[in-house]
C-alpha cells in the first residue's frame, strides 16, 4: 500500500470511527468530525491526491456522521422542543443531499443547508453549563433560524456554489489571516464584555460527557421490556428507519462503484431489510431472546443476521449476478443498516421515556 492510499484509508476510516463517539461525548466528537470534514480535502491535496467525485464523497460522509448525531439526540436530549427542531433539520438536509446527488444542482444545497450540524453544536454547547430543558420551543426555533440565515447560508454558498477552499483562499490573499485575527479578537471582546455578563449563572459544572440515561431505561432488560410491550413492526419508528436508511443508501450509491441497481430498487431492497430487522427485534424482545447490553455486540449480532438473511434471500430468488450490487458494496450497506438500525432500536425506548417525562412535567405545571 503506497503512502497516498494509506493516507486516504486513514482519513476515511477516521471519518467513520470518530462519529461513533458522538452518543457518549457529543460536543468533543462532533467537533472532531467537523474538523475532519473541513480538513480531509486539504490533507489529500497535500499528498498530491485529488479524489474524483469529492463532493459526492464529502456529502456521503457528512450524512453518516450527522446520522449518528441525530441518533445521539434520541439518546441524550432532554429538551423535547430542541429534539423536534433538530429532527426536522436533519431530515430536511437529508432530502436536500439526495436531491443534489440526483441532479448535481449545487444551488439545492443553499435551499437545504446543513443547519442541523451547528444546531447540534449549539445545544450541546449550552448543555455543558446550562439545562437545555429550561428553553422553550420558540427559543430553539429562533436559534435554528439564526444559524440557518447568518451562518449556514453564507457557508454553503462559499463551499458548494462558489467552490472556494478556505486554506487555499487564506494562502492566496495576504490580508485574509490578519482580518481573521481581528475578527476573532473582536468576537472575543464582544462575548466577554457584552454577552457573558448577560448569561444566566451556570446550572452545573462543565459537562462534556452525555447525560445519564433515565433510570427506568438504563439497562438492556428495561429497553427490551419496552420493545416487548410498546414495539410494533408497522409503526412510525419503522417508517423513520426506512426513510433514514433508504435516503442514506441512495446517497452512498452515487459514490460506490459496485452499485448497478436503480435508486428505486435500492430503496426498496433497503426498506425490506429494515422491516425484517424490525420484525426480528420485536420477536427477540417477546421471546426474551435479546438481552445484549453492549452496543458493539448488538451491532455484530444484527450484522450477522442481515448477512445470512441476504444470502438466503439471494439463493431463494436465484440471482443471476446481473444488475444489483456487488458483494463488497452489499456488505457495506448491510454494515450501515445494522449500525444505524441497532442504535435506533437501542435509543428509541430512551426517547419515548424522555417524551413521557416531558409530558408529565407539562401536565404537572398546568394549573388545575
Amino acid at each position: 500500500m503506497d503512502g497516498v492510499t494509506l493516507v486516504f484509508v486513514a482519513v476515511v476510516g477516521a471519518r467513520f470511527l470518530v462519529p461513533l463517539a458522538i452518543p457518549a461525548y457529543p460536543l468533543p466528537a462532533i467537533i472532531g468530525a467537523l474538523v475532519l470534514d473541513a480538513a480531509d480535502q486539504t490533507i489529500f491535496q497535500s499528498f498530491g491526491y485529488d479524489p474524483p467525485g469529492y463532493q459526492s464523497y464529502d456529502k456521503a460522509m457528512d450524512v453518516f456522521y450527522l446520522a449518528i448525531a441525530y441518533l445521539a439526540t434520541m439518546r441524550n436530549w432532554q429538551a423535547m422542543p430542541a429534539y423536534a427542531v433538530g429532527r426536522f433539520l436533519y431530515f430536511y438536509r437529508l432530502v436536500g443531499v439526495v436531491a443534489f446527488e440526483l441532479t448535481h444542482t449545487r444551488a439545492l444545497l443553499l435551499v437545504f443547508p446543513n443547519t442541523f450540524e451547528y444546531f447540534f453544536i449549539a445545544y450541546e454547547g449550552i448543555r455543558t453549563r446550562w439545562a437545555p430543558g429550561l428553553y422553550k420551543m420558540r427559543w430553539w426555533v429562533v436559534t435554528a433560524a439564526v444559524i440557518w440565515i447568518f451562518v449556514k447560508l453564507p457557508q454553503e454558498w462559499w463551499i458548494h456554489v462558489a467552490q472556494l477552499d478556505f486554506t487555499e483562499f487564506v494562502a492566496e490573499h495576504s490580508w485574509a489571516t490578519p482580518l481573521l485575527v481581528v475578527l476573532f479578537v473582536v468576537a472575543a471582546i464582544v462575548f466577554w464584555f457584552v454577552i457573558r455578563p448577560r448569561l444566566r449563572p451556570a446550572d452545573h459544572p462543565w459537562q462534556l460527557v452525555a447525560d445519564p440515561l433515565p433510570e427506568e431505561m438504563d439497562s438492556a432488560d428495561e429497553r427490551v421490556e419496552w420493545h416487548k410491550h410498546e414495539g410494533r413492526v408497522w409503526s412510525t419508528a419503522t417508517l423513520e428507519k426506512v426513510v433514514l436508511m433508504g435516503l442514506i443508501s441512495v446517497i452512498y450509491a452515487q459514490t460506490l462503484p459496485g452499485v448497478r441497481a436503480s435508486n428505486t430498487e435500492l430503496f426498496i431492497g433497503v426498506a425490506i431489510v429494515v422491516v425484517v430487522n424490525a420484525g426480528a427485534t420485536l420477536w427477540a424482545a417477546r421471546t426474551r431472546a435479546w438481552r445484549i447490553e453492549s452496543a458493539f455486540a448488538l451491532f455484530g449480532g444484527r450484522l450477522a443476521f442481515n448477512v445470512v438473511f441476504v444470502l438466503v434471500a439471494d439463493w431463494l430468488l436465484g440471482s443471476d449476478g446481473e444488475g444489483g450490487i456487488d458483494g463488497g458494496d452489499t456488505f457495506f450497506f448491510l454494515m450501515m443498516i445494522s449500525l444505524i438500525t441497532s442504535l435506533h432500536d437501542r435509543y428509541l425506548p430512551v426517547l419515548a421515556t424522555r417524551r413521557r417525562h416531558a409530558a408529565e412535567e407539562g401536565t404537572a405545571s398546568t394549573p388545575a
